[in-house]
């Protein structure tokens, strides 16, 4: 079973793209560290939830040299909200990489590219073609719809050799130079918007719909065919919103590595706590406190890819501030705890929207 695609597609992609591509601030000045940026910021992500952030993101480091030297803290912020931090994470290591050893560029070589953080087949693809004109395809979930739907490909598109085979049979008949950046997001483009991933495609205005064999057996919608996912592991946790005199509220940083790492959240316990289990849950999040009042603030659920947090909010009064292990987290940038004003958690610490409910309490807007 392979991807049997027709030469006439490239002309087909490339015309139809020149014609009615969308105006993205990414594609004005395609810039091989704006590309870049831009496809990291685009897993995951809608669009126009994209669009703020990238422009915010430019401003503050401008070039690959300047995230090399970013703040973490910082660039958290920045990053605030759009979800999949390892991805801010991977952006720094590579530009750090890029500043050390390729004099702050990106390299004009897939198998380079690949070496990079973050970047994998897709990634390196799409910077190649759209930045260096290189005859290299990008193939995600848009691209492999689309793909299997012209060519009637049966295989399950969830397995990983899917994307290798679709990548070898574009390579066929992939163009080079500005018709490579055309083709490249000329097929995102059609995957996104005619050959929509959700509801019925729009096969009447589709530019490759002479091409299309799913379309010509009016069986579009059997296809891409996929594997079904697996269910989401449901974990139950505890968030302590913990505020002591001051309006200020105690913030932890979660380790480097791992979910949401480096991200300074509202501390939390496995399990729902309640009662006379709360002091002692209380205790391993910040010992020595003590509570005046407990008060329950809300529930809220968050999806990760394979998991799925279920939150129960308590709200912790404290009578007095106690020390903080090991610094008071005002100057210490090691610090693992830290009481903010709601002004600092609003300006200075990045909080993930997986505890946007007791943000929004904390800063009053909840």
């Amino acid at each position: 079973m392979s991807f049997k695609l027709p030469r006439e597609l490239t002309e087909a992609v490339t015309g139809w793209f020149s014609e009615n591509g969308r105006d993205l601030p990414w594609r004005r000045e395609p810039d091989p560290y704006r590309v870049w940026l831009s496809e990291i910021m685009l897993q995951q992500t809608r669009i126009e939830a994209v669009i703020p952030y990238y422009f915010r993101f430019l401003e503050a480091f401008p070039s690959v040299s300047s995230l090399a030297e970013a703040e973490d803290g910082r660039l958290y912020k920045l990053w605030e909200g759009l979800g999949y931090y390892s991805r801010a994470r991977n952006l720094k290591k590579a530009a750090v990489i890029l500043a050390r050893d390729f004099g702050g560029a990106l390299p004009p070589d897939v198998k380079l590219l690949r070496s990079l953080p973050g970047i994998g087949y897709y990634t390196a693809g799409a910077i190649a073609s759209i930045a260096f004109g290189l005859p290299e395809p990008a193939v995600d979930g848009n691209v492999l719809r689309v793909l299997s739907r012209v060519s009637l490909y049966g295989g399950d598109v969830m397995l990983p050799a899917a994307k290798k085979e679709a990548a070898e049979a574009l390579r066929e008949i992939y163009p080079g130079g500005r018709a490579a950046a055309m083709m490249t997001e000329g097929l995102m483009e059609i995957g996104e918007v005619v050959c929509v991933p959700n509801g019925e495609p729009l096969c009447a205005t589709c530019p490759l719909r002479g091409l299309c064999q799913a379309e010509a057996r009016g069986e579009a919608l059997n296809y891409p065919v996929r594997s079904p996912r697996k269910e989401r592991r449901i974990e139950e946790r505890t968030v302590f919103l913990i505020r002591a005199p001051g309006e200020r509220f105690l913030l932890r940083r979660r380790p480097a590595e791992g979910l949401l790492g480096g991200m300074w959240e509202f501390p939390s316990v496995p399990g729902s706590c309640a009662g006379e289990e709360l002091p002692a849950a209380l205790e391993t999040v910040l010992p020595g406190a003590h509570p005046l009042s407990f008060a329950s603030v809300g529930e809220a659920k968050h999806l990760f890819t394979h998991v799925e947090w279920r939150m129960k909010g308590i709200l912790a009064e404290l009578a007095e501030t106690p020390p903080l292990p090991p610094a008071d987290g005002g100057s210490d940038p090691d610090a693992v705890l830290v009481f903010a004003a709601p002004e600092e958690i609003a300006g200075k610490y990045a909080v993930p929207s997986a505890f946007r409910a007791w943000k929004k309490i904390a800063l009053g807007t909840g």
